[in-house]
């Protein structure tokens, strides 16, 4: 997996990710006017804890405490009981998805 190689680009590349990742949620956390929730999905969400941990970590400003252990196991939900903001990987199957929505488009 990406993050966890040592070559100086793919920790770039994970790097980018997280920074990416929390300019979005901050942006999307202001123009809501706080966060209630957060939710990950498919590959990074689904697969990535590193990842989740080092983004929930930078969005503790916002409230957000991770579970260590329910996020190295997936979740459901991987954030603590008292965090301000509730944080869940779901499972999720976005080829059907979009199969499911073409033929309803598609369908007479």
């Amino acid at each position: 997996m990406l993050q966890e190689s040592e070559d100086p680009q793919a920790v770039a590349a994970v790097e980018h990710i997280i920074l990416a990742m929390t300019k979005y949620v901050g942006a999307y956390s202001a123009v809501l006017d706080g966060l209630d929730a957060m939710v990950f999905t498919a590959g990074i969400g689904e697969h990535s804890a590193p990842v989740l941990a080092a983004l929930c970590g930078k969005l503790a400003w916002l409230g957000v405490k991770l579970e260590e252990q329910a996020n190295a196991s997936n979740g459901p939900r991987i954030s603590t009981s008292d965090s301000a903001v509730s944080v869940w990987v779901m499972p999720t199957n976005e080829e059907l998805m979009i199969a499911q929505h073409t033929l309803a488009l598609i369908r007479p």
